[in-house]
């Protein structure tokens, strides 16, 4: 049971707070304008990176036994999310950062005892006075890949999230609970903040979330590398961790050879020669994502086989994209574009029919799911006690935003938290009841849940608006999590953890769209539903 609650914790908490902090951003001053070197506009809230952070720690906190590393690694955490805001706020100097990440990264090293003794090509183990320091070093130099690569919207948390799914993945085939709990709980911070940070983007991560994230990714690496299973390649990380290594080597080798300032930031990323080449700007991010999934794939393919391979494998593919980037930009070519548009596509944007799609679509949505919300309520038999003292929580909370809503600015992220946290309960112990309901209950489970991703689908891609649309960083974390959650399910629970993610990703797809469409901060009728849900569940347990 702890692996879907420490995912969803993570999930439904970042999706319900941030909200709250990009509102409060301006009086932060965590704010990131625009500038010649930057792709975006517009000012941009810089929050996101809190939010994925303090999810993850308290998922974590929550759901995962303390051992061993762990303080140390929440440690290091805290250190950097600290760091991370001040710079977000303040924009600290390159060596005040370096502080904070060597702090961190020491703390996990030195006080945790996780480091690199097992090495690529070299068959003895490396002493501490070796392994220890380059382990340091190799976990600051992630911390600033993953912060460098931070520059379209959704991109490093989307291949973030690859490297993160690898290492559950590979993780769960060793045994390595903690390791999976953990990438679960990074994971469920990281897909709460997507949905704001797909472009066009509304909030950004900024360094408290690169930096945690490329944090987590260096210190989950070298667990699973050296002590989860250390059959594995040594060179493994390279293809896990994939395209922000090569990326920031690149640039870094290319402002030494122009003897330029090694800090300074520049335009000659992956993903800004893309741009420059004509791509749009979800084109770019799709395309680093086809190829950070590809090396991720030769991870999970190529585990065992040994380093002269897998490094080989590595290089050859990033050479490729580097050698094509060359040629293409030395040929001066461009991306060209014709003016037809798809027939498909017109007719359903100049005909009668969107306007009538979209209207009985938000209508199934608007009675439905709090609809489900009482009927699932009703429908249960076993209710577990966290899952009974989880739903008095969830119906305290939506009271508390409901009566607040008229008066209170933080009434909407304590709505978002109680209507977020109600689907994710409701989904799972509905699940959990699948059994005692028979073939029929599963089939209008069924229907329901297929009728209302084709509304929320209809209503998100033909509404035209553009604060909640789909794109293509949708569709890789709904990928993401239903792969994670298949492979996790035979040892971590006891019920179909892909068809739970499934049904909570449609369902707070819909939440969201009631919420934004309601215009005030009580959301409609959707909170009223999930407070007599939850106090359904919690008096059905009770009695």
């Amino acid at each position: 049971m702890t692996f879907p609650f420490i995912l969803i914790t993570a999930l439904v908490i970042s999706m319900a707070t941030i909200p709250l902090m990009m509102r409060l951003a301006p009086r932060l001053g965590m704010v990131d304008l625009p500038n010649a070197r930057k792709v975006h506009a517009h000012p941009i809230p810089r929050v996101g990176g809190i939010g994925i952070a303090l999810r993850s720690i308290v998922a974590i906190l929550l759901w995962t036994p303390m051992q061993g590393w762990m303080p140390a690694y929440l440690l290091g955490s805290s250190v950097l999310l600290l760091f991370g805001a001040w710079d977000d706020s303040r924009e600290l100097g390159h060596y005040v950062k370096f502080i904070g990440q060597f702090v961190a990264a020491g703390a996990v090293v030195y006080w945790g005892g996780l480091w690199v003794s097992h090495f690529p090509f070299i068959v003895e183990s490396l002493p501490p006075a070796i392994g220890k320091p380059f382990t340091v070093i190799a976990i600051v130099g992630m911390v600033n890949a993953v912060n460098h690569s931070d520059g379209l919207d959704g991109l490093a948390g989307g291949e973030s999230l690859l490297s993160l799914g690898c290492l559950a993945y590979l993780g769960y085939l060793a045994g390595g609970v903690n390791l999976v709990l953990i990438s679960a709980a990074v994971i469920g911070g990281v897909f709460g903040f997507l949905r704001y940070n797909t472009h066009p983007a509304r909030v950004f991560m900024g360094d408290s979330g690169s930096q945690f994230l490329g944090y987590s990714l260096a210190v989950l690496t070298v667990l699973l590398t050296q002590q989860v299973d250390s059959g594995l390649s040594m060179a493994i990380p390279a293809l896990i961790l994939g395209l922000p290594i090569v990326d920031i080597l690149a640039v870094l080798v290319q402002r030494v050879y122009q003897r330029m300032n090694w800090f300074r930031a520049t335009k000659n990323h992956v993903h800004h020669r893309l741009l420059e080449l004509g791509y749009r700007h979800y084109e770019a991010v799709v395309i680093i994502y086809a190829i950070q999934a590809l090396l991720v794939i030769f991870a999970i393919l190529f585990r065992y086989e040994s380093d002269t391979l897998v490094l080989g494998l590595y290089l050859a593919a990033c050479t490729l994209v580097f050698v094509a980037l060359a040629v293409a930009e030395r040929n001066g070519w461009k991306l060209q574009r014709g003016d037809a548009s798809n027939a498909l596509r017109r007719f359903l944007e100049r005909s009668e029919f969107r306007n009538t799609a979209v209207r009985w679509s938000m209508r199934f949505i608007k009675f439905g799911i709090p609809a489900y919300f009482l009927v699932a309520s009703l429908s249960l038999h076993e209710i577990s006690a966290d899952c009974g003292w989880a739903a008095a929580a969830v119906a305290g909370i939506t009271l508390a935003g409901l009566m607040l809503s008229r008066s209170a600015a933080f009434a909407s992220a304590l709505i978002r938290m109680g209507v977020f946290s109600a689907a994710a309960l409701l989904v799972y112990l509905v699940e959990r009841n699948t059994e005692t309901g028979g073939w029929a209950f599963t089939a209008v489970q069924v229907i329901f849940f297929s009728v209302l991703a084709l509304a929320v689908g209809i209503s998100i891609r033909l509404s035209g608006e553009e604060e909640f649309r789909t794109t293509p960083t949708d569709y890789l974390l709904v990928g993401v999590v239903i792969v994670s959650g298949m492979l996790a399910q035979s040892r971590y629970t006891d019920f179909d953890l892909g068809a739970v993610i499934v049904q909570l990703v449609v369902l707070l797809y819909g939440c969201e769209l009631l919420i934004n469409r309601a215009g005030s901060r009580s959301g409609g009728s959707l909170p009223v539903a999930a407070f007599l849900a939850a106090i359904g569940v919690t008096l059905r347990f009770a009695v």
